[in-house]
Parts: C-alpha cells; sequence; structure tokens
C-alpha cells in the first residue's frame, strides 16, 4: 500500500501556501517563487530541480555503459537509494513528459523496484532499482537526451471561482488543448497535491485505458521519494498523455462509455456517500462479488460495484472482490497467441502486457487511489475498477468464461511432496523451465498446506529482479505482494499462484545490465 499519509505540518503548508496564492493571483505567486518552475514544452525555460539537479543530470548525460559502475560509486560514497530514485524519476518525467511508452513504464517501475530493495538483503538491495535505472538512462539516451526534452516551465492559468477545478481540466482535455489543460493543471497544482491529484482523477476517470490509469498513481506513490513539492511535475505527465489519448484516439461507443455511466451510478445509487461503509463482508459475499464482477458487462459491473457501496459494504471487501476478479484473468488465460507474439513474448507467455497482469496492476492502482483521495472520487475509482476488469475480459470474452483456473486439477494430481523446502525447490525448478502449469501448481499446494509464504516471495522476487519482464515485472510483483496482504486467507494464495505462473513465463529473458550490477555489488547470483 502506497505511503501517502502527509504530516500536519505538510498539510499546514499547503493550505497557507494556497491560500496566499488565491490572495496574490497566480502569475505574481510564480514570480515571488510561492509556486515550483511549471511545464508547458513549448515557450517555457528549461526544468530544473534544485539540489538534486546534479544527479537528475547524471542520469540523463551518463553514458549508458557508464552508468552503473558511477551509481554504484555514489552509494558507496554516501548516496542514499532513495536519492537515486528521486533522481531517476525526475529525470524522466523532465525528458518524456508521460509521452513515451517505455519512459512512462520505467516511470511505472520505479517505485516497485524501490519497494522490492527494501525486501531484500542488504548486499542485494541496489540490485532492482539499478536494474530499472539502466533502463531509464538507456531509454532517455533513445530519446535523444536532454536536447529531446519535453517538459519545460510555464506560468499557472487563471481558475474561475464558478467551476469546479476538476471539471475544468477536464474540459480542457476533452477539448484537446494542451496549452489550456498545462496552464489549468498549473493553477491547481499551485493550491495542493492533493488538490492537484483529485482534480487529475476527474479527467483519468473518462477512460480505463491501463496506462491512463496507473501512471497517475504510480507518480503519485513517488511524491514520497522526490518529495510534495514535485507534485505537478510527476502528475502533469498524465495531463499530457490524456490530451494524447483524446488527440490521437478515434473515439468509439466503448471508449466513451465511462463518461456517460459514471453519472448516472451516481445518481442511480445516491453516491458518493458522506463516510464509507461499515459493513463487512463475508467470504460468500466476496467470492459471489468476484464472480458478479468477472462474468458481467462493463456496465453491469459497475452497477454492482455502485450498489453495494451505496449499500454501506466496505470499500476493502468491495476492492478485494474486484482484484480477485482481475485475478481470474492470469489465472484462466489460455497464453499468448501465436499472432500476437513478439521478441521475448513468445506464444503460450502470460507475462509482459498479458490482459491479466494489465488488469490486475490497474484494479491495484484503482484501489489505491480510492484510500488517499476525496469521497467522490474514492467511489468512482472503484466503480470504474469493476468497469474495467469486465472490459479487460471481453478481448477474449467466451473464451476466458470456458477456461478454467489454475491450478490444472491434472496437474494438481502430480505435485506429491509435503515438505515445504522441497516444494520451493521444485517451484525454482519449474521456473527456470517455464513451466507455468507445474510452478502454479506448486505453490497452490504449498498454500493449501499452511507453509509460511515468504520462502516464495523470496524465490519470485529474485526473478522480478533478474528478469526483464517485457516492462511489467516490478509492477506485477508489488500488485501481488500488495492484494496478497490485503485480501483475507480463503482467497489470498490465488495472488501468488499467479504470480507463479507469470514469472515462469517471464524466467530466461535476463534484464540488461543485471550482470554487471551483480558484479559491481559482487553479488554472486544463486
Amino acid at each position: 500500500m502506497m505511503g501517502t499519509q502527509r504530516t500536519r505540518r505538510e498539510f499546514l503548508g499547503n493550505v497557507g501556501r494556497g491560500m496566499l496564492v488565491a490572495s496574490v493571483g497566480f502569475g505574481t505567486a510564480f514570480d515571488m517563487g510561492l509556486t515550483p518552475a511549471w511545464a508547458d514544452g513549448e515557450k517555457g525555460e528549461r526544468l530544473v530541480f534544485g539540489g538534486i539537479e546534479p544527479l537528475v543530470g547524471l542520469m540523463q548525460e551518463t553514458s549508458v555503459q557508464n552508468l552503473l559502475p558511477v551509481l554504484v560509486e555514489k552509494l558507496r560514497s554516501g548516496t542514499e537509494l532513495k536519492q537515486l530514485v528521486a533522481a531517476a524519476a525526475l529525470a524522466n518525467a523532465r525528458t518524456f513528459g508521460g509521452e513515451d511508452y517505455i519512459g512512462f513504464h520505467t516511470l511505472m517501475a520505479l517505485a516497485p523496484a524501490y519497494h522490492m530493495a527494501k525486501e531484500l538483503p542488504e548486499d542485494r538491495r541496489a540490485l532492482p532499482v539499478l536494474k530499472v535505472l539502466y533502463r531509464n538512462t538507456n531509454r532517455i539516451h533513445e530519446h535523444g537526451g536532454a536536447a529531446s526534452e519535453v517538459l519545460h516551465t510555464v506560468k499557472p492559468g487563471a481558475l474561475s471561482a464558478s467551476h469546479e477545478s476538476g471539471e475544468a481540466l477536464r474540459d480542457a482535455v476533452r477539448g484537446k488543448d494542451m496549452k489550456e489543460a498545462e496552464r489549468t493543471f498549473a493553477a491547481i497544482a499551485a493550491i495542493s497535491p492533493d488538490e492537484a491529484f483529485n482534480s487529475l482523477l476527474v479527467a483519468v476517470e473518462d477512460e480505463t485505458e491501463v496506462h491512463r490509469v496507473v501512471l497517475p498513481y504510480r507518480a503519485w506513490e513517488l511524491l514520497d521519494v522526490v518529495g510534495p513539492e514535485q507534485a505537478h511535475t510527476m502528475l502533469r505527465q498524465s495531463v499530457r498523455y490524456c490530451v494524447k489519448s483524446e488527440q490521437n484516439s478515434r473515439r468509439t461507443a466503448e471508449n466513451v462509455e465511462p463518461r456517460a455511466l459514471l453519472p448516472r451510478l451516481f445518481d442511480q445509487h445516491k453516491l458518493p456517500r458522506t463516510s464509507p461503509g461499515t459493513k463487512r463482508a463475508d467470504d460468500a459475499w466476496v467470492a459471489a462479488m468476484s464472480k458478479t464482477v468477472f462474468e458481467s458487462s462493463p456496465a453491469a459491473a459497475a452497477d454492482a460495484v455502485a450498489a453495494a457501496l451505496a449499500e454501506g459494504i466496505d470499500p476493502r471487501d468491495v476492492g478485494e472482490a474486484i482484484a480477485l476478479a482481475a485475478n481470474q484473468l492470469v489465472l484462466r488465460d489460455a497464453g499468448r497467441p501465436e499472432r500476437w507474439a513478439s521478441p521475448g513474448k513468445p506464444p503460450g507467455s502470460v507475462h509482459g502486457d498479458s490482459v491479466g497482469v494489465h488488469a490486475s496492476d490497474a484494479v491495484n492502482a484503482w484501489r489505491n487511489m480510492s484510500r488517499v483521495v476525496n469521497p467522490r472520487n474514492a467511489a468512482a475509482c472503484l466503480i470504474l475498477a469493476g468497469y474495467e476488469v469486465a472490459r479487460d475480459r471481453q478481448a477474449r470474452a467466451a473464451d476466458f468464461l470456458k477456461w478454467t483456473p489454475r491450478p490444472l486439477a491434472e496437474v494438481l494430481a502430480d505435485v506429491k511432496s509435503t515438505d515445504a523446502n522441497r516444494l520451493v525447490t521444485e517451484l525454482e525448478s519449474a521456473v527456470q523451465a517455464n513451466q507455468q502449469e507445474i510452478a502454479s501448481a506448486l505453490v497452490h499446494r504449498y498454500g493449501t498446506l499452511g507453509h509460511d509464504p515468504a520462502p516464495v516471495f523470496a524465490l519470485l522476487l529474485k526473478y522480478a529482479v533478474s528478469e526483464d519482464g517485457a516492462l511489467h515485472a516490478e509492477k506485477y510483483y508489488n500488485t501481488v505482494r500488495e492484494e496478497f496482504a490485503s485480501t483475507r486467507p480463503a482467497f489470498r494464495w490465488r495472488q501468488l499462484v499467479a504470480l507463479a505462473r507469470v514469472t515462469a513465463s517471464e524466467c530466461g529473458r535476463p534484464a540488461p545490465g543485471m550482470a554487471q550490477a551483480r558484479e559491481l555489488l559482487k553479488v554472486i547470483s544463486t
């Protein structure tokens, strides 16, 4: 779960700054230095990041061949891992602005990699971060480096007192007006990070495309690393993503359905509630709700979620059911068809941008965002999470309903061992051999025997670090780690079974730079 709770001092500081900005006007506040540097990409100056700027520049300017030796030396001389992650996040934002596919995937992997680092022994702690930093700098150079930076400074526009800020931003996004959207968001972000995030989500909620959903969550999560003063720089990448989506996408009934559906459900179910529901659901309710979300049309799934929230069911239980529905997409997937295969993602694979991994990561983002936003957005996030799972299933709707979830009975019957250590050893062999079905069965058996999940997580973490994962290994590992912790005992092992399957799918394709990182850190591969 993301650590997004602000201290009282930070809150009062944001409020005070917002009041002063409102009293003197945004243009004057910018000139007085009361607001951070804003981005426009047309006429503004280069974004700079104060004391961390030299480290940000290092991430952009160092050749990828020399990057890891330089970073390891930084760590040995006292630079904290958190500082490297912060510098990489700012370098990524300044370079790509949320407009490059590999670039924004790399940004979305930074916080998960940092979380993964905390689970590792001291001598290996830097590995997941160095893996993503290597990818980051490599892509920056492929993109053209500092000469091709997307983000530049701009002064905020003016906000209308009669127009709610989120709706104003959404109107600019729908109007495909990048300049107006940028200036509007800059003005909103000058008030406070929380105001910026809540307003941004009003625009994000127009569609449920996975990157539109996960990018703002991961950018918000990174504020704990880069600092809340960088909220605009981090979150505005999502503004640009949303505008670009409007400019480049052909509008279809499916694309725009949430725009009419969400306000209708709010009105029909009298949402949002004045306070979240507190009725705890039992296992049977969660199982039934998960089945409803998984099997329904997107609109019907959204309606079921809205009705549950209106009834007063605890949002934690509603979110758990939705996450389990997304998990079914991983457990049931027959694998990538031949026509969809690509380098690193062969036929039969389920890692990378598979429908199940995408849906699980998106629901995890919706759930985490719902925990830290205002009541309107909290309800919207869960409603749209249910909508998104059902919509993702429609890619192969009839197939998913007839496919059998892992573990397969005939494979499970061949798992004879009950010893925890032996099961973990057999799991590693299955992962290394890309045996998805056996890996799934072994973890299921391990869980039903009541063994400690820690050794399984440790094993799967090792491969989430070492393997390329087609841009998704870090996010999905972190998704499962969080969902396992927030899922009741009756169902939580489904999440770990899915992770074992995805890990077996992605194994055998080492991440670029990892061999060098291990050598520099003197980590012996095991």
